[in-house]
């Protein structure tokens, strides 16, 4: 997988304990600790893809209310999960980690081309990225007790989705791993 890149999508306070808080996030933070860890010591970059909101003028606000906004302890990665040097942290204000960002040509830069997802939501902005990803000719990968959302049926129906539409490899954390060597 040297020509992979591992992508965390909004592990952030405000998702995990904050404005939209997602109880079944504590469930992936392991398992996405476990891909981080194994990513850093193969040489698989590591980014962060996380909401950055600008405030009181977001779109998203409109269907969610204020969360994530730029510069706030809510928009900041969650402790177990934070950046270290090496990492890249991309800035969004969209579901997609592509869509007005600098991914993808950090992902050409970097000569990546198969991007395994983590992450919130499943069925949201996991989904949305891996739209992005699959229409810029990237091979999708999903660890599926590694994405998470709101209910059981809706990371369900997002994996079901996933693998349908974009033909994205949903397999285990533990097979991910075993992928990397």
């Amino acid at each position: 997988m040297a020509k992979a890149a591992l992508i965390v999508i909004d592990m952030l306070n405000d998702f995990v304990k904050g404005a939209l808080k997602c109880p079944r996030a504590q469930r992936i933070i392991p398992q996405i600790r476990k891909l981080i860890r194994a990513a850093r010591k193969k040489g698989v970059k590591v980014i962060y893809a996380n909401d950055a909101h600008l405030p009181a003028v977001d779109a998203e606000f409109d269907v969610w209310g204020a969360h994530a906004v730029k510069g706030t302890k809510g928009a900041e990665v969650i402790d177990e999960l934070k950046p270290q040097k090496g990492d890249f942290v991309i800035e969004k204000r969209r579901y997609s980690g592509f869509f007005e960002t600098d991914l993808d040509i950090l992902l050409r830069e970097l000569k990546v081309d198969r991007v395994i997802l983590t992450g919130l939501h499943t069925n949201c902005c996991v989904k949305h990225t891996a739209a992005d990803a699959m229409f810029r000719g990237y091979k999708i990968i999903i660890p599926e007790d590694g994405v998470e959302a709101f209910s059981e049926e809706d990371h369900r129906s997002g994996l079901e989705y996933l693998k349908k539409f974009y033909k994205a490899s949903v397999m285990s954390t533990r097979e991910v791993l075993e992928e990397m060597g």
